[in-house]
């Protein structure tokens, strides 16, 4: 399942920021008071605790479960919303001098009760909120099971609920009365990270863990119904008693959170990272925008309108604070926008997306199978060397190439571990697969009969067809595979087979099977026998995300560990976030004015149907562009708008069209493959448009291209903080 439902929850996002400006406006309470209670006073409060949820979600999926390196992983999140906590905190100053939050000096307790729970501006309460909240549920999750982190973070919600909605409670009894106003002079609500955040973190975490089950939408559809139904009995019911202190935590908000999440996550679409950072642009900005209308409205002489009016005070703030983040966003983008590269055309490979992709693979195969990391044709494009590098620091031991040379660039370069050649090696090659300690694959009983006549020492896999008709000795000639584990100069470490329509589980699972069975009842004969057959795999990508690997000791990922399927519709069973690793930009090398009627390009294939500006890039076929992709709508990003590629793709050069993108100038970067103002170009876009699948367009890319390695620095003191990439990840 690739990046299934996250445009849903990214488009929610939204709406949750937006609902916030709504619980701090009361866009009805002027005309409809009880109205605009059920508005903000329960339904806008599914708002934050959703963005605590998608938060636990994107963290905690993100983790490998190796302690070490999901321990650096809490820290860097910490320091990242640690760093807009404290941007938040110097931006509203001012506003806390006008509304006179230091005209007493507040003591030291008080200034931490602030930072620590409260926020010092009432928004600036979740960011320590969504600190404390991960942080204690990262411990629990160290400690007990996913069951066993619920039922704790169930119980420290359950402990805040008299503290907040169900505040009438405490009333009943003195101890309760004495214990809660003791709270309350830690913090002024129980709505903090402590008490409300973790169980919606952990559900978050659990959401990222446990695959959607196959069940329909409308099903997810019934069960928030039900679960609001029951919110809004439970907040009607409260607020008839006159219970809550403070009305945001309701025991039904829990189910309801969930299932809306769920039912988001099961709907179609990509992500939106726009949407995902306008969210928290919009959740940062809009108290800023409520100072900056009113001051406005009593300047202008016109609060009745825009202040007294509820619904146009709500619509003014809400517009507003999307024009303030907006502009903050396009300031960002300006202010990143890379100088002129120095390289014609570069590859950008992201190699904490890698590493996250592992952790995402590692989640779906049980504990101690291995993975052994196919980077044959210079890793998908990305780069062997760079890629085998960062993936060994990650802890991964064995590698597939395709071929002897690929495998021994490696080993020169000093990537240890087992590097497997798929293929067939020469037989003059093979005193080379000795040499450098690599391991050859036996395709069949003749080819290890080759391999043991060589006269050296050799490692070998034997590779078993069980259906694909490819490589590998028959599953249906047992005495054929018993004689390739009997040479007395080759050492077997694994024994292999590869799956023919894994991606295809809703039509081929049976065939699926059938190969699964034949390999394990092929490698039964083999221990029957005596002898050792080795590290068994079988499974590369898809069969890792929709078949279970017990039984195997490897399993083998290639494209998806980049973070792609062979074709991006693609749905599997299992459910993991993959992040492209590589982006194709190029640059911009000349801009011209094109009148209407002119022709240009090989044979005049385009002609300007109006006054046009075109631009020419510095990329061609040689660097693995298709031809095709002129002919069938293609696209590259300049300053964060598609520009339409036309004429005939060259070998050297390609143009687009830039007549609707103002400033377009020489020296700017055009994105091929990955994205740039909120805008995206996918590979499995480019792969559908041009009738191929992923794997094709980024081996592909040529040895002319430059690859450019990126990935997070060590904290440095001094350290430029992307202030952008928070409000993304928000």
């Amino acid at each position: 399942m690739h990046r299934k439902g996250y445009g849903g929850i990214d488009r929610f996002k939204l709406a949750a920021a937006i609902l916030v400006v709504a619980i701090h406006t009361g866009p009805l309470s002027a005309w409809l008071p009880y109205a605009d209670f059920v508005l903000t006073g329960i339904v806008a409060r599914l708002a934050v605790p959703f963005l605590f949820m998608a938060s636990g979600f994107f963290f905690f999926g993100k983790l490998s479960g190796e302690r070490r390196s999901d321990s650096a992983s809490l820290r860097k999140f910490s320091l990242r919303v640690c760093a807009l906590y404290g941007a938040g905190i110097l931006v509203y100053v001012p506003f806390n001098v006008y509304n006179g939050y230091f005209d007493e000096s507040p003591g030291i307790g008080s200034i931490l009760k602030d930072l620590v729970f409260d926020g010092t501006f009432y928004h600036l309460w979740y960011l320590p909120a969504l600190i404390l909240g991960t942080w204690i549920v990262f411990g629990l999750r160290a400690v007990f099971s996913e069951k066993g982190v619920l039922a704790a973070a169930s119980a420290l919600y359950a402990i805040a609920l008299p503290g907040d909605s169900y505040y009438g409670l405490t009333g009943l009894s003195p101890m309760l009365t004495v214990a809660y106003d003791g709270l309350f002079m830690i913090f002024d609500y129980t709505r903090n990270g402590l008490f409300f955040a973790p169980i919606y973190i952990a559900l978050g975490a659990l959401a990222a863990r446990r695959p959607l089950r196959d069940r329909p939408k409308r099903a997810y559809a019934a069960a928030f119904a039900v679960s609001m139904a029951c919110l809004l009995g439970e907040g009607v019911a409260l607020h008839a008693a006159n219970w809550p202190r403070h009305d945001s935590m309701y025991a039904a908000l829990v189910p309801a959170v969930y299932s809306l999440f769920r039912l988001l996550q099961s709907g179609e679409g990509k992500e939106r990272l726009h949407e995902r950072a306008l969210s928290a642009w919009i959740y940062l900005l809009h108290p800023m925008a409520i100072v900056l209308v009113r001051a406005a409205a009593k300047l202008t002489g016109t609060v009745p309108l825009f202040v007294e009016d509820r619904i146009v005070y709500f619509l003014s703030i809400v517009f507003l604070s999307v024009l303030l983040s907006e502009a903050g966003i396009r300031l960002l983008r300006i202010r990143e926008r890379s100088a002129p590269s120095k390289h014609r055309v570069w590859a950008e490979i992201d190699l904490d997306r890698l590493a996250h992709n592992l952790g995402q693979l590692r989640s779906v195969v049980p504990a101690g199978t291995e993975i052994m990391a196919v980077v044959k044709a210079n890793a998908y494009g990305h780069g062997s060397y760079r890629v085998a590098k960062r993936l060994s620091e990650e802890g991964v031991r064995s590698f597939a190439v395709a071929e002897i040379d690929e495998a021994i660039e490696l080993r020169r370069r000093g990537i240890k571990g087992e590097l497997l050649v798929l293929g067939y090696t020469p037989t003059h090659r093979l005193s080379d697969i000795a040499g450098y300690d690599l391991t050859q694959t036996a395709v069949d009983a003749d080819d290890a009969e080759r391999l043991q006549a060589c006269g050296e020492p050799l490692k070998i896999q034997v590779k078993i067809d069980t259906g694909l008709g490819r490589l590998g000795e028959s599953f249906e000639r047992p005495e054929r595979i018993l004689s390739m584990y009997r040479h007395d100069r080759l050492t077997v470490t694994g024994t292999y087979s590869h799956l023919a329509s894994a991606d295809r589980p809703k039509t081929e699972a049976a065939f699926t099977r059938m190969q699964f069975r034949r390999f394990e009842e092929t490698v039964a004969r083999i221990k029957e026998a005596g002898l050792a057959p080795g590290r068994l795999h079988i499974q590369s990508s898809y069969g890792m995300l929709n078949y279970d690997c017990a039984g195997m000791d490897m399993a083998r990922p290639g494209i998806a560990l980049y973070g792609l399927l062979s074709n991006e519709k693609d749905r599997t069973r299992k459910a993991v976030e993959l992040l492209p690793a590589l982006s194709l930009k190029t640059t911009v090398i000349l801009v011209k004015a094109v009148r209407k009627g002119e022709r240009i390009g090989y044979g005049g294939a385009f002609e300007a149907e109006r006054d046009s500006v075109i631009a020419t890039l510095s990329i061609g076929y040689a660097d693995g562009i298709s031809r095709e992709l002129s002919e069938r709508g293609g696209c590259v990003l300049i300053r964060g708008r598609k520009a339409r590629i036309v004429g005939a793709v060259c070998m050297d050069q390609m143009l687009a069209d830039v007549t609707d993108i103002a400033g377009v100038r020489q020296g700017d970067a055009a994105t091929l493959i990955g994205e740039d103002g909120g805008q995206e170009l996918t590979v499995g876009e480019m792969a559908r448009r041009t009738g191929t699948i992923s794997n094709e367009i980024v081996a592909a890319i040529g040895n002319r291209v430059e690859r450019v390695y990126v990935s997070k620095p060590r904290r440095k003191r001094g350290r430029q903080i992307n202030w952008r990439a928070l409000a993304l990840r928000g």
